[in-house]
């Protein structure tokens, strides 16, 4: 026995249980039958014709099968019924069953439909209230009736009746306007006025007119409404009576051939002018035939009418049309339903899988040497493909002897051959025989299908033979171009012009002139072909080139031309020249910078081109371009030390060249301050201003060595100069001679070294002297015909230290002093600008207190990194001084 607290929990299972049981009882006994239907017929009905429409789906919406209890009667997925055959009813009524099933669900439902035949009313019984609809309950406001379109009659016949339920109370007449009644179409309907029926007086065609919607009205005798208006609509029920037509007379498409299978080729589209959303307008397709037959190429989607391919065998070169008959048909394709047909010619289209070749492997032609732009042969091109499509359109190309490109082929457009030119001429003496290999391809790409071979190549080989033709003198080259000093003197030779026979390759027997009517600037030698200058040409020349055409003729009377196009030059009086020109070199061959200028504009200007002029020399040298304006200079392995004098010729942009000569002292030294300078030629650098700085110089030498030689006939050693900042100040002397405060007995001269090198950042026309010793410095700037000098103090020194230190700073100014004072000097000159003092603070060094006018602002950068090199080689010397 169950736990008392289990008991209340049973009973509320039990009487669910029961519940749930009478629920499903009660349903099943509601749907076993659901709605019943009644349709209004005529007495006798033809087979296919639509009875009425049943909602099934208020019934049974999953019904997987339909059918009727009566053979006579079919029924549709859209619960429309129709006769099977001829029917004709005898008695009022008659009664059948549509059954539903859902085998699934094992559902099962009825539908009993009924059928009441029409009486015939004839106009005496008009005003009987008898009707043939029975209703419980006269309503003033009646669903919407509905009328059979097409129907046969009999007529007038009754599709519905309006009353008021104030006809208890009154008397009431009914009356109704509207389309079909009073208005158009006029006389389609009429209501009885002591009964409210409403007859139809003859058949009516839904597709003109779908609906109608009439006002009805219910007044007394009097004229009283009791009623408003009613609006009635009178809905046309559709009959299948239009067949589905296609939107074309016909349909035309294109497919590619080898396409995939289900390959969409098209569309079809039909239209039914019957009630949309209903059996008689669902559409179905199917293909009817195809031409050819076989096989079978092509299929239809039954509800969209989409045609797709059924392979991929579709071949244009076998068959490229393909004619498709395809039937619409109504009523979801059952056999009953209205069909029509439509033509569908399906083209196909070409693709490229048929390459293009030649008709034969090999040609041979022949053609003139020196003909141009003439045709020599036309090579055919074969193609399987759609002609004059981009399958089937050839190009060629030479591939192969045509790198000169004397040959072009172009394809003729109609025929489709290749067509072969020369378009330089040949020259039988270089080659008599050209061998060409040409190529053919489509203008689209070849497409690899199913069942085709691997990519032939289209391909041949034509023989050129050139014949040989006695042609007259021939230029090399054609234009020449020559450019003339505007120095030149009358028959000054300025280049030479010659001819060759193409058939010796010599020029023997060869004479020239000018042809007449040519400038008169220029005269050519009759053998020698030399060209040279007939007159003095003037700065102020209007016209400064010309174009002078130049006659070749041999022995045997041929000629040829040729064109020289020559250029007046301003007058140039300089040659590129090469600034410094000694140098020191270390057993470590670290290459100098050698630097060459000249004045001239352009085309007498950078970039110049270095080359070492003397070839038993420059073995053991070799050169490198640094830029448009300089070259490294370095020794070669194996050479051995010593002084080794080189010509360098300079040649600027427009060829005049000129030849200088550098010292280089190939030194076994670690620093070139080890090793001895290599004077410079005088005669060659050295200018007015190079010699007064000398002299400026040498006057500063003996100002230093007066005061060593009181410093050492005293005996005493020289006091520190107080580390004032004031000693670091710049001291400025306007006057030639040293100033008052140089002669200060407690400054000493010192030695001195320089690094002359363009990696060392010594800029050409620059200089700068700076000496520190001990933490002492001296520092001299030169500039024009002024001098600044600052001193600081230095410890004891002898006599000999003094002229020891003479010695190599005189060596040091004649060889340095005189290049950067005379470089600055050049600069002045272009400048036209007066000479000013460059004063320096060591100490300070980013600050200047002036600027140099005859040095750029590069070149007094590179005065100051001068400076800053020479500070370690004066500690040294100085060192080395007091040391003895």
């Amino acid at each position: 026995m169950a736990p008392a607290a289990a008991r209340p929990g049973g009973s509320l299972c039990r009487t669910a249980c029961r519940q749930l049981l009478f629920g499903l009882l009660v349903l099943s006994l509601f749907c076993e039958a659901c709605k019943k239907v009644t349709f209004n017929v005529p007495s006798k009905l033809e087979a296919g014709t639509l009875v009425g429409r049943v909602n099934l789906r208020e019934c049974l919406k999953s019904a997987e099968h339909i059918s009727s209890s009566d053979p006579d009667f079919r029924i549709l997925e859209d619960g429309s019924v129709y006769t099977t055959n001829i029917i004709s009813l005898s008695s009022e009524e008659k009664t059948f069953t549509i059954l539903l099933k859902n085998i699934q669900r094992q559902e099962e439902k009825k539908i009993h439909v009924n059928l009441l035949v029409h009486q015939e009313k004839t106009h005496k019984t008009r005003h009987t209230r008898d009707t043939v609809l029975r209703r419980t309950k006269r309503r003033w406001a009646p669903i919407p009736s509905s009328m059979m379109e097409n129907s046969l009659g009999p007529f007038p016949m009754q599709i519905q009746q309006v009353q008021s339920d104030t006809a208890q109370n009154y008397t009431i007449y009914y009356s109704a306007s509207g389309p079909g009644i009073d208005k158009d179409p006029k006389g389609l309907f009429y209501i009885e006025r002591e009964t409210g029926n409403i007859f139809a007086t003859g058949p009516v065609d839904r597709e003109q007119y779908p609906s109608f919607k009439i006002i009805c009205f219910a007044t007394t005798a009097d004229g009283y409404s009791p009623e408003k208006p009613l609006l009635h609509t009178i809905r046309i029920e559709d009959d299948n009576d239009n067949a589905p037509c296609f939107t074309q007379d016909l349909f035309e498409f294109v497919v590619p051939e080898h396409c995939k299978p289900g390959t969409v080729v098209g569309k079809v589209i039909a239209e039914d002018r019957d009630e949309l959303y209903t059996l008689h307008t669902t559409l179905r397709y199917r293909i009817v035939s195809e031409q050819p037959p076989l096989p079978k190429m092509f299929s239809v989607h039954r509800e969209s009418g989409v045609i797709t391919t059924l392979t991929s065998q579709l071949d244009r070169e076998i068959i490229d049309k393909h004619i498709v008959l395809i039937e619409v048909r109504d009523m979801a394709g059952q056999p009953f339903g209205l069909c029509n047909t439509g033509t569908v010619v399906i083209n196909v289209g070409d693709i490229n899988d048929h390459a293009p070749y030649c008709g034969h492997s090999s040609y041979e032609t022949k053609v003139q040497e020196n003909q141009v732009n003439v045709e020599i042969m036309r090579i055919p091109c074969l193609d399987k493909d759609e002609p004059n499509s981009p399958a089937w359109n050839c190009r060629f190309s030479i591939v192969k002897g045509n790198e000169d490109n004397h040959f072009a082929i172009t394809t003729d457009g109609r025929t489709n051959e290749g067509v072969l030119c020369v378009v330089k001429g040949l020259d039988y003496e270089t080659a008599n025989l050209r061998i060409l290999e040409i190529t053919v391809v489509n203008e689209i790409p070849y497409a690899v299908v199913p069942y085709s071979s691997a990519l032939p190549q289209g391909i041949c080989t034509v023989r050129v033979i050139v014949v040989d033709v006695d042609e007259g003198p021939v230029f090399n080259p054609c234009l020449l171009h020559i450019r003339i000093d505007g120095c030149a003197t009358v028959g000054t030779v300025v280049g030479k012009y010659l001819a060759e026979d193409p058939e010796t390759g010599n020029s023997e027997g060869i004479s020239y002139r000018i042809a007449p009517g040519q400038c008169s600037w220029i005269t050519i030698d009759e053998n020698s072909g030399e060209l040279r200058t007939t007159t003095l040409f003037d700065k102020d020349m209007a016209v400064r080139q010309c174009n002078i055409t130049v006659l070749a003729i041999d022995r045997s009377g041929k000629r040829g031309t040729g064109t020289v196009l020559a250029t007046i030059d301003a007058c140039n009086r300089y040659y590129p020249i090469l600034t410094p020109r000694d140098f020191i070199i270390c057993k470590d061959r670290k290459p100098v910078c050698i630097t060459a200028v000249n004045p001239n504009d352009y085309p007498y200007s950078a970039p110049f081109r270095f080359d070492i002029s003397d070839r038993s020399v420059g073995s053991g040298w070799q050169t490198v371009q640094h830029d448009a304006k300089s070259m490294y200079l370095s020794p070669r392995d194996g050479i051995p030390f010593g002084i080794y004098t080189i010509p360098i010729s300079v040649r600027d942009n427009a060829g005049r060249q000129g030849t200088s000569v550098v010292k280089v002292n190939y030194c076994d030294c670690i620093t070139p301050s080890d090793c001895g300078f290599v004077r410079q030629n005088a005669a060659v650098t050295l200018g007015v201003w190079a010699i007064l700085a000398m002299i400026l110089g040498s006057l500063l030498l003996l100002l230093i060595l007066i005061t060593l030689c009181g410093c050492y006939g005293t005996g005493a050693v020289s006091k520190h100069v107080t580390d004032d900042l004031a000693n670091q100040n710049l001291i400025i002397s306007n006057t030639e001679a040293p100033g008052e405060e140089v002669m200060d007995p407690n400054i000493i001269p010192l030695q001195a070294a320089t690094v002359n090198s363009c990696d060392q950042g010594v800029g050409m026309g620059t200089i700068r002297h700076e000496v520190k010793t001990g933490g002492q410095s001296f520092e001299m700037s030169k500039g024009g015909h002024q001098t600044v000098e600052s001193v600081r103090g230095y410890g004891q020194s002898t006599m000999e230290q003094g002229r020891y230190s003479c010695s190599e700073w005189q060596n040091f100014m004649h060889s340095r002093l005189g290049e950067k004072v005379y470089m600055c000097r050049q600069d002045e000159e272009n400048k036209h600008s007066e000479d000013y003092v460059l004063p320096y603070n060591y100490e300070g060094r980013g600050s200047l207190a002036g600027s140099v006018g005859c040095c750029s602002d590069q070149q007094e950068e590179e005065m100051l990194d001068f400076l800053d090199q020479l500070e370690p080689k004066f500690r040294t010397l100085a060192e080395t001084c007091v040391k003895r």
